[in-house]
């Protein structure tokens, strides 16, 4: 499997001594260093000097900088400099606010600020309520992290998780016109946590937990569900195993079974697997088994923390023991959301008749999709370069506009069956296959789908004027 991934395209500034033949011997060497030249932009040139921009794939920003050092070896050629495009694309951060109103003249600052700010004020002090319709609260997230689960890197601290929760906030702009707002916070304290979260709560219409560790997240969450009046949703949770059921909707199709008779194993029994499960048990599975670091979990015994042991005590009924090799002999799914490498294609043969695999660790799955498609019939992973991504931005601009929408202060089980029924139900009858079980990250209405799955479940608790 390359390591060249689509987000390490680089831009070398190369300035060499004029030859006709000079960006041809370039893009050749670049090839001869295992990149891949994509562009090639002249600088200047004149009958002495030339100046060109290479654009190209490379494995990693190291790999740019050992073919610069051994492009400055050549006689004649200085490289003036590399430019990541993914470090371009942060400068300043992605996201910024914007008006809304006019901000132009005297009667304008009026209005929105001093003195008919004070009209406003007064109002929702009588009727707190009208947050909602007269500020930003009516449409706006909060993203909150302690930076201490960010996938594929761990934890990397709040500091380091500011671009992936700025990047959550243009997600959740794009795909579900919802304003969010990144909140990383310098604490793994569980009970500060939810104090914070809890204090800046009366400013946003709903949580989006993000990149926090188990088992703190769980507890985390059922707090803040409990003592908020707006939803809270844990994405690395709920997020994720929507979009596993959306896609293991589509996939039973294409084999011909049913998720009541089928068996599934589970590796991983953290924050993604647990909610996996039971989202899964809520749509009618029921011979699941969640396998941990120690081998699959049942109720022939007591499990550390009251979420890893309701999995054991509620799924496996038929009491397999052993490793995932063990358990996973005979079974029609698998789903991975724990570890690279763990699988190999004898696994894959030992399941049952017309396989289906989701293996979604990231970068590096629980087994190479090439290698698991020689027996499954369907494979899903969480990479961009391979059929079926599993990507949990299907899900959170939807569900959460939905909600919005509809005044809803808490996420409910029967929401995310919903967003997952909606999301599978953007594949048409006519598209769908093996490759093709689950709608792309750019689907044109998947997010509308679900929004509107949500609106027309709930809209009942509106008003009128609300509507």
């Amino acid at each position: 499997m390359s390591k060249t991934l689509p987000s390490y395209n680089v831009t070398v500034r190369i300035g060499i001594p004029f030859d006709p033949r000079a960006t041809a011997t370039l893009v050749k060497e670049f090839a001869d260093y295992g990149a891949i030249v994509t562009g090639v932009d002249m600088v200047e040139s004149d009958d002495v000097n030339l100046v060109t921009d290479i654009t190209a794939k490379v494995d990693d920003i190291e790999h740019a900088e050992q073919i610069a050092a051994k492009l400055e070896a050549l006689e004649g050629v200085h490289v003036h400099g590399i430019h990541d495009s993914t470090v371009q694309a942060h400068l300043g951060g992605k996201i910024e606010i914007a008006l809304k109103r006019p901000l132009n003249t005297r009667q304008d600052l009026a209005r929105v600020y001093t003195p008919g700010v004070a009209r406003i004020s007064t109002m929702i002090a009588k009727d707190p309520e009208l947050a909602r319709k007269l500020t930003v609260k009516r449409n706006t997230v909060a993203v909150v992290s302690d930076g201490t689960a960010v996938l594929g890197l761990g934890d990397v601290g709040p500091k380091a998780a500011m671009p992936v929760m700025e990047g959550k906030a243009a997600l959740f702009k794009k795909f579900g016109d919802v304003d969010a707002w990144p909140i990383c916070l310098d604490t793994t304290d569980t009970e500060e946590i939810i104090s914070i979260v809890k204090a800046i709560s009366p400013g946003f219409a709903g949580i989006n937990l993000e990149d926090i560790s188990a088992p703190r997240c769980f507890e985390i969450e059922r707090r803040l569900r409990a003592e908020l009046d707006i939803p809270v949703f844990h994405d690395d949770q709920h997020g994720t195993a929507v979009v596993v059921l959306a896609a293991l909707i589509n996939a039973l199709k294409v084999v011909g079974k049913k998720i009541e008779d089928i068996r599934i194993v589970v590796s991983g029994v953290g924050a993604a697997g647990n909610a996996i499960i039971r989202l899964l048990m809520k749509q009618g599975a029921r011979d699941i088994i969640g396998v941990g670091r120690n081998g699959a979990l049942g109720p022939f015994r007591e499990e550390a923390g009251t979420d890893r042991n309701w999995i054991a005590q509620n799924t496996n009924p038929r009491g397999q023991q052993g490793s995932i090799h063990d358990v996973l002999e005979g079974a029609d799914v698998f789903i991975g959301v724990s570890a690279g490498n763990l699988l190999t294609s004898k696994d894959i043969a030992g399941m049952a008749k017309e396989p289906i695999v989701f293996a979604l660790a990231n970068p590096i799955p629980e087994i190479n999709p090439i290698e698991a498609a020689e027996h499954a019939a369907i494979v899903a992973t969480g990479r961009s370069d391979y059929p079926n991504q599993i990507n949990n931005v299907l899900a959170f601009p939807g569900i959460f506009r939905g909600m919005l929408d509809v005044k809803a202060t808490e996420v409910t089980d029967r929401m995310l069956v919903l967003a997952a029924q909606a999301i599978a139900d953007s594949v048409e009858p006519e598209q769908l296959n093996a490759n093709f079980i689950i709608p792309g990250v750019f689907h044109p209405t998947a997010a509308q789908r679900v929004a509107r799955a949500i609106r027309e479940e709930y809209k009942h608790s509106l008003t009128r004027e609300e509507m």
